[in-house]
């Protein structure tokens, strides 16, 4: 049974740090595209940052330069390290996980961690 377990999020002030986790299970995870992907109040829900099996990144706009994901296949954990953080970035963070990279880029993925609440104050 597939099971992906976030952790790490919090509130922090605008300018701070966090870094998620994703504990991944029931799976080769290895051989799978991963992404985290985040959803405000009323918003949509919209694709931060991917990675595929070969380790090729991929972010939003929003988050260059501030996002950096990656992911440790000994431990089937991905992680989302984020600095600077701003207001805009409060959110609850979901992990996803799919052997398709189009569906996982869709946010289609098969896959579905509970998801852990980022909240970034001014």
């Amino acid at each position: 049974q597939v099971q992906l377990v976030e952790s790490g999020g919090g509130s922090v002030q605008a300018g701070g740090s966090l870094r998620l986790s994703c504990a991944a299970s029931g799976f080769t995870y290895s051989t799978y595209s991963m992404g985290w992907f985040r959803q405000a109040p009323g918003k949509e829900r919209e694709r931060v940052a991917v990675i595929d099996s070969g380790g090729s990144t991929t972010y939003a706009n929003s988050v260059k330069g501030r996002f950096s994901i990656s992911k440790d296949n000994a431990k089937n954990t991905l992680y989302l390290q984020m600095n600077s953080l701003k207001p805009e970035d409060t959110a609850m963070y979901y992990c996803a996980a799919d052997s398709s990279f189009s569906r996982l880029w869709l946010g289609q993925s098969n896959y579905w961690g509970q998801g852990t609440q980022v909240t970034v104050s001014s």
